[in-house]
């Protein structure tokens, strides 16, 4: 997926703005059950890769383009649209067409001339016309670790990968068991990359493309257009959407109590996990999960579940408490 400015005007203008974005990916995410596989963000476009369980691709994004765009508008005091027309889609197969892609989009904020990756200096480089030279390489390197604006660095192991991004599936495709080992192995993939030369004309067939994946997926897609749309071709079995009652008569089971005796209690871990689950599969929002509570505030809700999330990432048995909550949802995963 790609939208970029309007009149190619830049929509990201210093890193608080940059900032701001990323959290609204957070938001959506969690608002419309969006799986965020990769991005990167340039001057006057963005790029992402998502994957949209429930199929509403289309209004996760106008929730994200509005409320960046009203956040923009009313920080620069300036009025009208700031994307041009509507975002771009292209339906991924999944595997190593989706990991190729990535690739891609990671190398995307290293095409300049100054890099010789500019559209000229890859055609030359693609068709074997020049070869980069050992520094030219190094300096590309250094510039993609150091670009802060894009997933590469969860997916190279330069910083920690935020809860909202998923890398596993993507990674997982190098073929390497281990999280160090795959992420070795996807630097190395971008090594080559940047030192063999990159085909422009498979990129335009990435960028362009109806579908991006084997001949069979795109002959399945072309004959889907018309019948279903873009964002529910080729996608997995939908997960079923939870109610908010679903999702406390699930953590009833696993703790054996009702709710009412667990929800006032400091420190236990029924009531976060409530919080959760609800946010993940139910779809609700902050100020909905705050009202089911009895009028919790939407920001304590947050910090909440912030606080249990990172309980859970060093504490084995919260994350076995979650796993049979979920199972009790019968959750597809």
């Amino acid at each position: 997926m790609m939208h970029r400015g309007i009149e190619r005007r830049a929509i990201f203008t210093c890193d608080r703005d940059r900032e701001h974005f990323l959290e609204l990916l957070e938001e959506v995410r969690h608002r419309y059950r969006f799986v965020i596989h990769a991005y990167a963000q340039m001057t006057n476009h963005y790029h992402a890769i998502v994957e949209t369980p429930d199929g509403n691709l289309s209004q996760g994004m106008q929730w994200l383009h509005l409320s960046y765009s009203a956040w923009f508008n009313a920080r620069y005091d300036r009025a009208g649209a700031l994307f041009q027309g509507r975002f771009k889609s292209v339906p991924v197969e999944a595997g190593a067409w989706a990991n190729e892609l990535s690739v891609y989009l990671h190398l995307n904020p290293l095409n300049i001339a100054e890099l010789s990756l500019d559209k000229a200096g890859k055609k030359a480089e693609g068709l074997g016309w020049v070869k980069p030279t050992v520094e030219q390489v190094k300096e590309r390197l250094k510039r993609l670790r150091e670009y802060r604006w894009s997933s590469y660095r969860a997916y190279g192991g330069y910083e920690k990968t935020p809860e909202w991004l998923e890398t596993g599936a993507l990674l997982g495709q190098t073929g390497k068991e281990g999280i160090a080992q795959q992420r070795q192995a996807y630097r190395q993939v971008v090594k080559h990359r940047l030192s063999h030369g990159i085909d422009e004309g498979r990129l335009e067939r990435l960028r362009d493309g109806l579908a991006i994946g084997s001949e069979t997926f795109r002959r399945r897609v072309v004959g889907a257009v018309g019948t279903v749309s873009r964002e529910t071709s080729g996608r997995r079995a939908l997960r079923r959407r939870v109610r908010y009652e679903e999702v406390v008569h699930a953590v009833e089971q696993v703790k054996g109590e009702e709710f009412d005796a667990f929800v006032r209690q400091r420190g236990d871990w029924g009531r976060p996990t409530v919080m959760w689950l609800a946010r993940r599969h139910a779809g609700m929002t902050l100020r909905d999960i705050g009202q089911a509570l009895g009028g919790v505030d939407y920001s304590a809700v947050h910090m909440a579940i912030k606080y249990w999330q990172k309980r859970c990432e060093t504490t084995p048995a919260l994350r076995r408490k979650l796993a049979e909550c979920e199972e009790q949802l019968s959750l597809e995963t």
